[in-house]
């Protein structure tokens, strides 16, 4: 049977009265679906995914009434407690969790099918690729806009419930660049060898140390997220030639869009890009993270601010976990303050949990140097530390060293 045609005012007959449902976010969020939702009562339903920061705005929904369980903290799920079941999980678990409690009901954005039929997940390969086949209820916006990515994950446009079709925007996002971020990166590509294989978070900084890779010689990327600073790399070269790209989301501009269905790009699920056994099988494996703040012990903070929570683990230690295979290198890329704070700090100025352990990281870049702590005990950890936080905040954390009898 063939999957209804979605008309105005139809979507929520096509849901379950109440339960779970999977809201597709990152890039793909479909706003014409959003608009809809958020005209009828949705205060007997949950909305679970993958919601990014700045990226995703959730509000009308939550005006609606309906809850939101969620794996990453965002402003509207904090000025709303009691509509939000937050999850800090890694990648690992989210993917058990998800499937031991499948969604009853999945509303995502896929590309036009092909001469197969099949509807490609686009830039937006997440966990729903992995689940489809235990949600009862698959409601599509097929975007003329959303490229047919390649990577095998696709689902059958006769496998939906109901689809409309209308071409609308992907969310885009440029973190930008800046003197400190390049100073940065530039320290970082020193120590990324030629023919690594690299992966990146999101944010300026990770971004930053890509672009400044242009000159290295094939490279790789598998990474759970790429921006349009892997587009710079395979323009000037710096890729290998045979599948250089793996991926599940993209999240850039319209430039990167028109080009990730390209033969360089492959997108998969988190079963693989996350997976610890192909992770620690990746010859010269790089990771590249940042954090909020670095305590002497080497923990890296990345989900708290002073005003509360506004992250998440995400899939930061399923790659540090992966790394510690083969010759993997486990980088932290941030700068040396915010404002007129340290961001290399004493173990009790730490706010929010730790997101990444002292086991987690090798290395630590900041504008004023690098810090290896690959070897080191607590003592050579905390002095390799101070002696690339900015000048001013040196003594102080020098000072509180010296006060620590145990180390």
């Amino acid at each position: 049977m063939a999957p209804a045609q979605l008309r105005p005012g139809e979507l929520g007959h096509h849901l379950p009265k109440a339960g779970m449902v999977w809201w597709h976010g990152c890039s793909g969020e479909s706003a014409l679906l959003q608009a809809e939702l958020a005209q009828g009562d949705l205060s007997n339903t949950e909305f679970t995914g993958i919601f990014v920061p700045a990226i995703n705005r959730l509000e009308p929904l939550l005006s609606a009434g309906a809850k939101v369980q969620s794996f990453f903290m965002l402003p509207e799920l904090a000025a709303r407690p009691a509509q939000t079941h937050f999850l800090p999980l890694c990648y690992r678990d989210i993917h058990r969790t998800l499937l031991r409690n499948p969604p009853s009901a999945a509303i995502f954005m896929v590309s036009p099918p092909d001469a197969d039929g099949i509807c490609s997940f686009g830039t937006v390969t997440d966990f729903l690729a992995d689940l489809w086949r235990a949600i009862p209820v698959r409601i599509a916006h097929i975007n003329p806009l959303m490229p047919a990515t390649r990577g095998g994950c696709g689902i059958p446009f006769s496998e939906l419930t109901a689809h409309t079709e209308a071409p609308e925007p992907l969310k885009e996002s440029d973190p930008g660049d800046d003197a400190t971020a390049q100073r940065i990166a530039a320290l970082a590509a020193e120590l990324i060898p030629d023919g690594a294989t690299i992966q990146a978070g999101l944010g300026r900084m990770p971004e930053a140390v890509l672009r400044a890779l242009t000159n290295h010689r094939n490279l790789a990327i598998h990474s759970g997220l790429i921006g349009d600073s892997t587009l710079h790399l395979l323009e000037a070269g710096a890729m290998r030639a045979d599948g250089p790209i793996t991926a599940g989301v993209a999240i850039g501009t319209r430039r990167l869009y028109d080009a990730v269905s390209g033969a360089a790009f492959r997108f998969r699920p988190p079963s693989y890009t996350h997976d610890i056994r192909v992770l620690a099988g990746l010859d010269r494996f790089v990771t590249i993270n940042s954090a909020i703040e670095i305590d002497l012990l080497g923990q890296a903070y990345a989900e708290a601010m002073p005003k509360g929570l506004i992250s998440g683990p995400g899939g930061a230690s399923d790659f540090a976990a992966g790394a510690r295979g083969q010759d993997g290198l486990r980088m932290l890329v941030l700068p040396a303050t915010a404002g007129k704070s340290s961001r290399i700090i004493r173990p009790d100025q730490a706010r929010g949990p730790v997101s990444l352990g002292r086991f987690d990281t090798d290395i630590v870049v900041t504008e004023h140097g690098t810090a290896d702590l690959r070897g080191l005990g607590r003592q050579g950890r905390a002095e390799a530390l101070i002696a690339i936080a900015a000048p001013e905040f040196q003594q102080d954390l020098s000072s509180f060293l010296a006060s620590q009898p145990t180390w």
